[in-house]
């Protein structure tokens, strides 16, 4: 079944051979012809097809102001009142950035993430994310990491997600968090997540007038004020949803042109450079000054929908900050993104599916 794995709710299907190329507008609208199952059985190793260019590879920053130690099991039924038993319970270090970081050391790349945490949550939290290999630096606080939890219901397929408060962060915790990213040389730092009580709706405004001091790319993923704010500053790259982009333009966003439009209309205005609009099943469009590209969504049979927005992030910020085209950066993001649809629960991405939805998309 074709899950919502990059938009609000998370996307997919791949197809296998030639990509018909057709002009549209300022840039290309690229459609698959095949099926993902027809195509899987002749994947080869991907790594000579990535056309990426040289062998340096910038650094890469995330930073979680919100993190969360998220909790998933499995029950046969929900129903109230009752004790529910629950199995396949799993406990992973979470929240947009620590996802974006730990799915970019699944694809085979590095990033160093920086997070604020406290309490007994947030040293669980520390040590799940060690375990994974990333590095990262921690901001400690005084309150408690928040937890969320994610149940599926084998009875009817279905995923509740339950989504906890924050902690409360006091001005010298989210300063000390500032000054930890601008003190660190990256190349790319990535923003992602909401904002939890005491920092300012403006914080990654903040952050992003510090980084741009050091010609820092920025890449944003997040919604509301916290999105505004960070635009108002300018990024090199946003990746919203419909109803972020809508939020962020005013503009009706009916058709692919008024979409590409809304884009361009945040790129002229100097608050991006770069649009990666995530569709849900039907895609994503991504829009840069020179053109566009327009991503048909790959179909695959899902297992859950959580963390394909974070793994088509890491796709994206991995590829670029290899060197690669921005095309070859956005078709991996979408198979990266695609790919976290094939893993049970909280588990991101896996390198072997991304590299298969990502060659599929070549031939």
């Amino acid at each position: 079944m074709g899950q919502d794995a990059l938009g609000e709710q998370d996307p997919h299907r791949a197809d296998e051979a030639a990509a018909d190329e057709v002009g549209g507008g300022t840039g290309t609208l690229i459609r698959c012809k095949h099926s993902y199952s027809r195509c899987q059985r002749r994947f080869q190793p991907l790594y000579s097809l990535l056309e990426v260019r040289g062998s340096t590879v910038e650094q890469v920053v995330t930073v979680t102001v919100n993190p969360s130690l998220d909790v998933s099991a499995t029950v046969d039924r929900l129903e109230p009142i009752k004790k529910l038993r629950s199995y396949n319970v799993r406990r992973d270090a979470g929240g947009g950035g620590i996802n974006v970081a730990r799915a970019i050391h699944v694809l085979g790349g590095e990033a160093h993430a920086v997070y604020a945490a406290g309490g007994a949550i947030g040293r669980q939290l520390e040590a799940l994310l060690g375990a994974t290999g990333v590095t990262a630096q921690v901001v400690p606080i005084a309150d408690q990491t928040r937890e969320n939890f994610t149940v599926y219901e084998q009875l009817c397929g279905t995923e509740y997600r339950f989504v906890m408060p924050g902690p409360t962060l006091h001005e010298a915790e989210w300063r000390g968090l500032i000054d930890a990213v601008a003190a660190l040389d990256a190349a790319y730092v990535v923003l992602s997540g909401s904002l939890p009580d005491g920092v300012p709706k403006n914080l990654y405004g903040l952050l992003i007038q510090r980084l741009k001091r050091a010609d820092t790319r920025v890449v944003l993923d997040t919604s509301g004020a916290a999105l505004n704010a960070g635009l108002a500053e300018g990024v090199f790259l946003v990746k919203p949803n419909l109803r972020e982009l809508q939020s962020a333009t005013g503009a009706s966003l009916d058709t692919d042109e008024a979409r590409e439009a809304a884009a361009r209309s945040l790129i002229v205005e100097g608050r991006t450079e770069v649009v990666a609009l995530t569709l849900g099943e039907h895609g994503a469009l991504f829009v840069w000054r020179e053109g566009a590209l327009r991503l048909p969504a790959p179909k695959v049979d899902a297992c859950s929908s959580v963390g394909a927005g974070d793994s088509f992030m890491a796709g994206l910020v991995l590829r670029l900050a290899q060197g690669a085209s921005r095309e070859t950066a956005f078709r991996f993001a979408l198979a990266a993104g695609t790919a976290a649809l094939l893993t049970p629960g909280p588990e991101l991405c896996r390198r072997e599916d991304a590299e298969r939805l990502y060659q599929a998309q070549l031939f």
